[in-house]
């Protein structure tokens, strides 16, 4: 990759969420690192209705195998998994806001990117959380490319992505439609070829969502590219 190609670091809140959100992009990017936020198990066994929908009898063993699910599915993309100490809403023990910006901003720092991707933040309590700790790092490091990924499956809900655009707003951050790439070396079919494998190895996260509830990860994938401005008016 060139000096002049972006080096993508994406946020992802959970395992999933990159390669549902933006793996044709992935695709497109070797060498792209994946941040997973909420990778780590709780402190204590338990068993939560997801990870019995996904079909895991502890909490463990649901981190176990959806690890191994998210190696597999970044290996079919060349993407390097980073994996943050952060457990999930569903463990009852999220990390603060300040926390995880924190915690982000050191990783993002320690790394050789010049592209960073976020989510909008839309619907889940995860993604919200991660969306406000990029927030605040967002400002510091203003002299990165960012951009915003629209959360595969949650932009369904009507209405989020418009609230979302507009909050943005308030904040005095610009969002204006953009693809973090404009050339590829690799041709619309094979990225989305590679984005149907990687998504396919997350079997048990497909299982928890059902058959008819996850076709819009194969939808075009969508993304604001985010700037510092004026705070809007109230």
């Amino acid at each position: 990759m060139s000096e002049t190609s972006p080096r993508l670091f994406i946020v992802s809140p959970h395992f999933d969420d990159a390669v549902f959100s933006c793996g044709a992009l992935l695709a497109a990017h070797p060498d792209a690192a994946v941040c997973t936020v909420f990778a780590a198990p709780p402190e204590q066994e338990m068993h939560t209705e997801w990870d019995e929908k996904s079909g895991f009898t502890s909490a463990r063993q649901a981190i176990h195998a959806r690890t191994r699910e998210d190696d597999l599915a970044l290996e079919v993309l060349d993407a390097i998994p980073l994996r943050m100490p952060f457990r999930d809403d569903q463990y009852m023990d999220s990390p603060s806001i300040a926390r995880l910006a924190a915690a982000l901003e050191e990783t993002i720092y320690r790394s050789t990117a010049n592209t960073l991707l976020m989510p909008l933040g839309l619907h889940h309590e995860d993604h919200v959380r991660v969306f406000e700790a990029c927030c605040e790092i967002l400002p510091r490091l203003s002299h990165l490319t960012w951009f915003a990924y629209e959360d595969a499956i949650h932009r369904c809900t009507p209405g989020v992505v418009q609230a979302r655009l507009a909050d943005l707003a308030q904040r005095g951050i610009v969002a204006t439609p953009a693809c973090p790439s404009a050339s590829h070396t690799i041709d619309l079919a094979r990225r989305t070829q590679l984005k149907r494998e990687a998504v396919n190895a997350y079997e048990s996260q497909l299982r928890a969502f059902g058959a008819d509830h996850y076709d819009d990860v194969f939808a075009a994938e969508r993304y604001w590219q985010l700037s510092v401005g004026r705070r809007g008016k109230k």
